[in-house]
């Protein structure tokens, strides 16, 4: 019966919709049950990706070996060297592209090194100044071609990958234009592009234009400041480099001006490659370039590497190239010139099509033949097994499975077998091997032809996976590169995997890793996800972050945001432990950001200046919201509230899910359901709480929705593959179209949207949810976007995947700013998809996650690692999107929740209805205490969230960010800390009445609950200790650390609006040196005006009990004639707790500027040596002293 019951929910409104009554639909969905587990067979792994099997474990490694041309080294110290061409001189380097480029333009191979004749032209000018307008941020201080030295393979196989258009009396090489960008932060940028060509006799004109990248949506130039004349010092010896020329001036010597004398530059590199571990006599085979504080970035001309380095001793923080494993398939044209009349000639396509096996030899597969790849270039359909059996297919579910005209609906697959695919050992062959050939000089080069019986060419120009063809009209143009972190076993990042927060290793020495398949970076909508896995989830941030007690803390940035798999080893059986990734990206550039740290202050500094920083959300969103798919009508949403005032249990927000809509056409209301909704919102907001109504990407298609209307007019749609017709895609609302979001004009016209008059029956008090935008598509490959489709530049998706979810997030958000006169007041949206800068645009949440134990345990891990790629506003949703929970679950996931950034309950509309009172009295008053608990600390969240903004420290921290000489902590993440001052334990375990905890021992701690110091055993010089804590069912182990001060709001009241003007109580805690500081953050909560007009006070506390000074108040304004910052009747002081204090003092008197000291009344606890001032009539907008 479920099958019918969703073929009636889910068609009938898109084929008669005017017939369709919501009420019935709620029915119908809440009737059916939800399925259990992922289904495997509609993601791809490793093995099933061509670019990823091709290049995984070093199979390609012997067809790529760059080195520096040292002639073609420019140098200028300002940040203005010029680009290079092949030849040494002229112009461009690459970057975004068009319809002709490598989104759309051209193709490349594995094999494709031999793409361009020596001798070939040049590239016009007008390319290298595209090139240069879409590279934000510093421009180069260093520039050099690249080229590829591994020899020629065999004929054979170059004539099999190229058919005739391989011309073996010909000499090919393949090029690469690196240059090197440094920040005055000391992050430095190291970018290799392809050249680019105008010639069609030379290249076809694949590289006529650079490649598409996506500096503009990511990068935030703004704060990337690079070095400045005279900052920067090259170092090298070698005659080549020494005597290159350089703009604008070379030095009276006729060395490169900037360029250290010979005496230095040989002392710098020698030092260097000491550090490096490399033998000092290959300096000439070296170049250095010094900046900032104390950082240097060492390259070697071949084979090519890169050296990070910072202070002025011991190993590189991060080494770049040495494994042998940088590749970079240049673009080539699927016709081949030459072969025929118009310039056509047979297309590359292989006779025999090698794929590897589960065994891990190789099948050869009959090829298609030119005419045979020709068709299915053109034909543009998908192709359709027989797995339908000839049934109608009237729909999809959102597990991507068809959904008959008979009222069934399509069962799953068992998802194929697979090999382990452990290829370490060749790994470590090619290494050797690479050792070795180093070391011949050119002898045995015949030996470098790679192997045919291990070369896979399936997939290169064309892929199948299920009935889902990618035409790759491109080809192949892959790039990768690995690297290490020496000194370092712990590393972090890559998010969103439903994994631990360290990364876990992927592949090592004999088989001895966790995880089988690499850590997988493509944006997908997965349908019940599963744990403990490297699969792709909804975003991703493809950031590395290292952290040793010994190196400190760096990072790495692998800007490519098209799909991405990352494989982790760690060598920790060495004298000198090290830990190694392996980035492999379908296309893009090697775009490579070297975060010098050394501690994650400084790194997050650097990162959000690279990136850009968290906007200061309203605070509004910092409280709980409540949401559920669906509350059914105006009627429920009444209920529902007026059910949680009744309770006096604090909320702030009430969330519709997509059946508030008239039939899923979004920025709409089903009349039906929803008659009033102005009014609806508006007797909420009256109440003090906002609403949020969820709109996706995908657009239904009917000619009488408005939007779609308009959109169709004004030619803003994603097309299909030739570019011609609007791409047709399936999900809630059936046949759908899809906004490009790249496109600015697009993104302008979405935010008009959102306009009063324009999204009928909203008003401001309505905010927005943005899901499903992946962009998920239930008939799509992978749920998702062919990835040959085009934007409206003619770039294909397979180049902006990854961008998509974020740049909808920021055109929404953009949207909800400009509806208000004067754009003043702050935005909130949620989104399910993102990528890196995705901080900068509103709220994440972690997706569909279960009601189940191992999902709440999960939850602080998922949101550990986002917090490493600073996506601090972040959440998972309370009581799990999947199933029934029961009240202890919900219990014990509302303490969690609490206690992390973004604080939503959900539920999946098959799941009963949990509003905090349905589990009965007992449970509710747990449930509120809990939540209570989080409004009593909003003002502290919004002080650590305003911190996240200025500094780029995340707001929910691994312990390792704030203790990172305790390496015991670093693989921690079932406790973490808010801030710098809150340390939190969840419980996630049934049953539990205590909790293990681990206490850094540098700090004292105390109970937030009973205020006592925690006994800790500091007499054994242990770093840290491990204590079990009690945890029942009304306790969540949270400590407030010894020399913090923390501002809370005591007052119970049911939203955080009605917060606004309640007076503070402050809870200092002593540390072992009787000192505490702390700071308050204060502004209007909701408009810009904190950077407009810079309405705002920063109030800091600090207490020095050894200095007689129980608490002093020092305040910061933006603007003395600020309305917040003058208010100070709405910023009182009625409480002041002190924890910690040794002894009774024997008086207290305040001091309010020059005003004389008068006493303070106040109680002391001798047991618990808690000190309280009442009522000590003062403001945290002015400055006043409490003295022993």
């Amino acid at each position: 019966m479920a099958p019918l019951l969703r073929l009636v929910a889910l068609v009938l409104p898109a084929l008669v919709p005017s017939l369709f009554l919501p009420a019935l639909a709620a029915t119908f969905l809440r009737a059916l049950p939800a399925a259990m587990a992922v289904d495997r067979s509609k993601f791809r792994t490793c093995h099933q990706t061509s670019f990823c099997r091709r290049h995984r474990h070093g199979r390609s490694a012997g067809l790529y070996e760059y080195k520096i041309e040292p002639g073609t080294v420019r140098f200028a110290p300002g940040g203005s060297a010029p680009p290079v061409d092949a030849a040494g001189e002229g112009e461009g380097e690459g970057g975004g592209e068009g319809r002709g480029g490598g989104g759309g333009g051209g193709g490349g191979g594995l094999l494709s090194k031999f793409s361009r004749m020596l001798g070939g032209a040049e590239a016009p000018a007008s390319a290298a100044a595209d090139e240069r307008a879409r590279v934000r941020g510093p421009g180069p201080v260093l520039t050099a071609t690249l080229v590829n030295a591994s020899p020629f393979p065999s004929t054979a196989l170059t004539a099999e990958a190229y058919g005739n258009c391989y011309d073996p009396s010909k000499r090919y090489a393949e090029e690469l234009r690196l240059t090197v960008h440094l920040q005055g932060d000391g992050v430095a940028r190291v970018r290799a592009t392809e050249a680019p060509l105008m010639d069609p006799a030379a290249d076809g004109g694949a590289r006529s234009a650079p490649r598409w990248t996506a500096d503009e949506f990511v990068l935030d130039e703004r704060e990337m400041i690079g070095v400045g004349p005279g900052e920067a010092t090259m170092a090298s010896v070698h005659p080549a480099v020494r005597a290159g020329s350089s703009s604008p001036a070379e030095g009276e010597d006729g060395v490169v001006e900037g360029a250290a004398s010979l005496e230095d530059a040989a002392a710098t590199l020698s030092a260097l490659l000491t550090r490096a571990g490399v033998d000092d006599r290959a300096k000439e085979n070296y170049l250095a370039l010094t900046y900032g504080e104390d950082v240097s970035l060492m390259l070697r001309f071949e084979p090519f590497a890169a050296y990070f380095f910072r202070g002025t001793s011991g190993p590189p923080a991060i080494v770049a190239g040495t494994g042998g494993l940088t590749h970079f398939e240049v673009r080539r044209s699927r016709d081949c010139p030459g072969g025929g009349g118009g310039g056509g000639g047979a297309a590359p396509v292989v006779a025999q099509k090698r794929k590897l096996t589960e065994e891990g030899s190789f099948d050869a597969d009959p090829g298609e033949d030119a005419e045979g790849a020709e068709e299915v270039t053109a034909g543009g359909d998908d192709e359709e097994d027989d797995r339908h059996g000839g049934k109608e297919i009237v729909g999809y579910w959102e597990d991507g499975l068809a959904i008959y005209a008979d009222g069934t609906r399509e069962e799953k697959r068992e998802a194929e077998s697979l090999p382990e695919d452990d290829g370490d050992d060749v790994v470590e062959d090619e290494v050797a091997a690479a050792a070795k050939l180093e070391a011949d000089e050119g002898e045995g080069r015949e030996s470098r032809r790679l192997d045919e019986a291990r070369y896979d060419t399936d997939g290169m120009w064309d892929e199948k996976f299920g009935d889902h063809h990618d035409t790759k009209p491109h080809g192949p143009m892959s790039v990768g590169m690995e690297l290490m972190f020496p000194m370092s076993t712990h590393l972090f990042g890559l998010p969103e995997h439903a994994s631990s927060t360290q990364l876990k290793t992927t592949h090592g020495k004999h088989g001895k890793h966790h995880y089988k398949e690499p850590y997988r970076l493509y944006n997908l909508d997965v349908f019940e996800y599963e744990l403990d896995e490297t699969m792709a989830l909804y975003g991703h941030v493809p950031l590395v972050v290292s952290q040793s007690a010994e190196g400190g803390t760096a990072g790495a940035f692998w800007f490519n945001p098209s799909e991405t798999f990352v494989d982790v080893a760690e060598d920790d059986e060495s004298e000198s432990p090290s830990s190694r990734t392996h980035f492999v990206s379908e296309s893009g550039v090697i775009d490579l950001f070297l975060l010098p740290g050394p501690d994650p202050p400084a790194l997050y500094a650097q990162y959000a200046r690279l990136t850009g920083r968290m906007e200061l959300p309203p605070m509004f969103a910092l409280g709980y919201h409540q949401c559920r798919w669906n509350y059914r009508d105006e009627a429920d949403v009444y209920a529902v509230h007026g059910k949680f005032e009744e309770l006096d249990y604090p909320y702030d927000v009430l969330w519709l899910d997509i059946e508030h809509t008239d039939g899923k056409r979004y920025f709409t209301w089903d009349k039906r359901a929803f008659p009033r909704p102005k009014e609806m919102q508006e007797r909420l907001d009256r109440d003090g709480r906002r609403m949020v109504t969820i709109i996706d990407p995908h657009i239904k298609r009917d000619d009488g929705y408005y939007v779609h209307k308009e959109a169709t007019r004004l030619g803003l749609y994603v097309k299909d593959r030739k570019g011609e017709k609007d791409y047709d895609g399936w999900c809630w609302p059936g046949s759908s179209s899809y906004l490009d979001f790249t496109t600015e004009k697009v993104r302008d016209w979405w935010a008009e949207q959102f306009g009063y008059d324009r999204y009928r029956g909203s008003t401001p008090s309505l905010f927005t949810w943005n899901d499903m935008n992946e962009p998920s598509v239930f008939n799509g490959p992978e749920v998702s976007m062919q990835k040959d489709l085009l934007n409206l530049d003619g770039v294909e998706h397979r180049e902006w995947h990854n961008l998509y979810g974020m740049l909808f997030h920021r055109a929404t958000s953009e949207g909800l700013v400009r509806r208000n006169e004067g754009h003043n007041v702050r935005p909130f949206v949620l989104s399910r998809s993102f990528f890196a800068g995705s901080q900068r645009h509103g709220a994440i949440w972690t997706g569909d996650n279960a009601a189940r134990w191992d999902h709440l345990e999960v939850a602080s891990p998922m949101l550990l690692g986002l917090n490493v790629a600073a996506l601090s506003f972040v959440g998972a949703d309370v009581g799990g999107f999947f199933g029934n929970v029961d009240a202890e679950l919900m219990t014990r996931w509302m303490q969690a929740g609490a206690y992390q950034p973004f604080f939503r309950g959900h539920a999946h509309h098959d799941s009963k209805r949990r509003e905090p009172w349905v589990f009965g009295e007992e449970t509710m008053v747990r449930l509120r205490r809990a939540a209570m608990a989080r409004y009593a600390l909003l003002p502290y969240w919004y002080t650590v969230f305003w911190n996240a903004g200025v500094t780029g420290m995340p707001v929910m921290r691994t312990m390792w960010m704030q203790y990172p000489k305790i390496s015991e902590l670093y693989s921690v993440d079932d406790q973490y800390l808010i801030g710098s001052d809150l340390l939190v334990r969840p419980v996630t375990s049934a049953g539990a009445t205590t909790s293990l905890v681990r206490f850094p021992l540098s700090d004292n701690w105390y109970d937030v609950d009973t205020m006592r110091h925690v006994g800790l055993d500091k007499t054994k010089g242990n770093t840290y200790a491990e204590v079990t804590v009690d945890s029942d069912i009304d306790k969540i182990p949270v400590y407030q650390r010894g020399g913090s001060v923390i501002a809370r709001r005591l007052r119970l009241r049911r939203s955080s609006r009605l917060m606004a003007g309640d007076p503070y109580t402050l809870y200092v805690a002593l540390g072992g040196d009787l000192r505490a500081e702390g700071v308050l953050y204060m502004d209007d909560e909701t408009t810009f005006d904190h950077e407009n007009r810079q309405d705002f006070a920063v109030a800091t506390f600090s207490s020095s009990w050894g200095d007689s000074v129980a608490l002093r108040n020092e305040v910061r304004r933006g603007a003395e004639d600020g309305a917040n910052a003058s208010a100070k009747e709405d910023r009182i002081v009625e409480r002041v707790i002190v924890m910690g204090v040794p002894a009774e003092p024997r008086q207290l008197n305040l001091r309010l500027g020059d005003k004389t000291a008068t006493p303070l009344e106040f109680q002391y606890d001798d047991v618990s040596k808690v000190l309280v001032v009442r009522k000590p009539g003062v403001s945290a907008l002015e400055e006043w002293t409490m003295a022993l």
